[in-house]
Parts: structure tokens; sequence; C-alpha cells
């Protein structure tokens, strides 16, 4: 049976979005492998349900290109967003998440007519346990050597509700990604530290309110961006006075986002903003656990979003070649 898919991203962190009434419809974890393969058009970072939800305007499941699930993605969610507003005609709404009821709403572009949405994400904790992850019995850690992992970057552990490494570091381990890439296998391996994996994350300080990060995803790889990672960077970034803005400019091989840090009463506020951009409408047969691509449609979007990275590629041109 022919069903439509959308092929979107959100700071070219890439996704299929397909939209059911019924959570059980298809076995997600197969279609995703299938739809997410490089040699498939690309591929894709993951798949994202959006489906009725009984608390919010819309539920969403984000399916990880390995079959896994995450709790959030914040380049996803702001796709769907995208989705469901234009969907209702609204500019507001809430999505419910694995963890979280987010509030989402329509905002001014980032650049030129590109669809901009910003969505909250929480819950955040710095508790090991929310992870999790274990450490020498430490409850959290925070802007800490770990030397086990490396004798000089500091490295803070963060849920926000996805498990975050972040580490804040020179440009050196920007331009060369052996050392991010060598922990982040470890971690996402079988060991002691972290159970079910978590995501790693290096970010480079390069002006009071602007920081570079790459991130590589739990379940993925090396991603062009990782809404929570951007966010819960820019939230260590300020933390530790690398940043001093409540909103931080934060690039990525992917484009770049604006994420907004506010500590309120003792809770952190935290707004991910940024592109919404849809690439292509696909018509795809599924029968049987078979799939079939019919037709693709591209939209013009994505030209409109190549000027967001070749601002990024003169930014960050002094150490990424």
């Amino acid at each position: 049976m022919e069903r439509t898919f959308y092929k979107v991203h959100g700071s070219g962190n890439t996704f299929y979005l397909y939209e059911t009434d019924l959570e059980s419809e298809q076995d997600w974890v197969s279609l995703t492998k299938w739809l997410c393969n490089k040699e498939n058009q690309g591929g894709a970072d993951g798949l994202l349900l959006v489906l009725p939800s009984k608390v919010a305007n819309a539920k969403m499941r984000v399916i990880n290109a390995d079959g896994s699930e995450a709790s959030m993605c914040g380049n996803g969610l702001r796709c769907v967003a995208r989705h469901i507003c234009e969907k209702l005609h609204i500019e507001e709404a809430v999505i419910e998440t694995m963890k979280a009821n987010l509030k989402v709403n329509k905002v001014e572009s980032i650049y030129g007519t590109i669809p901009t949405y910003a969505v909250e994400i929480s819950p955040v904790s710095f508790e090991l346990p929310s992870l999790p992850m274990k450490y020498n019995e430490q409850k959290e850690i925070i802007h800490q050597v770990i030397k086990e992992f490396s004798p000089t970057i500091k490295y803070t552990a963060v849920s926000v509700p996805n498990p975050h490494l972040i580490g804040i570091v020179d440009d050196h381990y920007i331009s060369n990604t052996t050392h991010q890439s060598l922990l982040a296998q470890t971690l996402n391996g079988e060991n002691e530290y972290c159970s079910d994996g978590i995501n790693v994350s290096y970010a480079y300080p390069m002006k009071n309110d602007t920081i570079f990060v790459r991130t590589f995803e739990r379940g993925v790889g090396f991603t062009n961006a990782c809404g929570t990672a951007m966010t819960a960077s820019a939230l260590v970034a300020k933390l530790n006075h690398y940043v001093d803005s409540d909103t931080v400019t934060v690039y990525n091989p992917g484009g770049f986002v604006k994420c907004q840090v506010i500590e309120k009463d003792g809770k952190f506020l935290l707004t991910l903003i940024g592109n919404a951009t849809i690439i292509s409408k696909y018509q795809i047969d599924i029968t049987d656990n078979q799939y079939k691509i019919i037709n693709i449609v591209d939209t013009n979007e994505q030209l409109q979003y190549e000027d967001c990275i070749e601002i990024v590629r003169n930014a960050t041109a002094s150490f990424i070649a």
C-alpha cells in the first residue's frame, strides 16, 4: 500500500517524517533501517513518527538509524512542530514526547525566509542516574577532567532528557575528530560507564555568544547536528562562563541554531531555535515488509538553506578544512 513520507531536516540532521493514526501500523525498526541506509537516496539519521495524543496536539516518536529509539530529538521536534502547526493552521502547539510534553512555536526566520521554529528542551538533569551513567560513585560530573577519557578535557554529563557527555575543547579536537570518535565508540559499546550508551559532543567556544559543536550520536554516529546536544552544550558553556549571553549561536557541520539558556528559580529553561526544512515528498509502497520508492518530488527549500551552510563554512574555515 502506498504511503506518503517527507524527507526533512533541522540543521542538516535529516529524517523521514511519517504521520499515522495507528502506532502499530508498521515494523518501524525494519522500515527505519531501510529508509536510513545511505545507499537508499542518501539515507537519513532516523524516522520521525507523528501520532495522535490524548494530552497534546500530537505525539512524536524518534527511531534512530540503527532501529533504537530516542527519548527526544530537538532537530526532529522542530520538523514535527512545523508539520503539526501547518496542518492545524496554528503557530504554537504542544508535542508529546517520551518524557515530557513540550511547547513549540513558529518564530521569525533565523535567515531569509527559512521556516523557523522554537522548541522547548526539557527536562534537564545533572544527576548521573538520569542518563544513566556511573563514575567513581559520583552523583554528578560537571566540568571535570576524567582521566580515563582525557588528561586535559573537562567534561559535563547532563540529560535533556537524552543523555549527553559534553567536552569543552580547543579547535584541535574539532579539526581532528579521532579522539572524540574513539571515546564515543567506547562509551556506546560495552563499557562500565554508560550502560545504554551516550551522545558525545565536543564544544569549542568561538566568541562570548558563539560556540561550535560536533556530536557523535548514540545509535547514529557523527551527524551534521544534534538539537539536544547543541542546547546542552550551550548550557554547559554558559554555566562555565565560556559565553555570557542568554542566547547562544551554535554552529555545527550542518548549519547553525540559536539556543536560549535562562535560569529561573533554580531551574534551567532551554529553547532551541532553528530551521525546519522539507527537502522532498516521497511516495513509498509498503507491502509485507517490502519497500519500494514510487515517486519523489523535491522542494526548493534546501536551496535557501545552502546560504546558512555557507555562513558556517566561512566562520569555521580557520579550524575545519
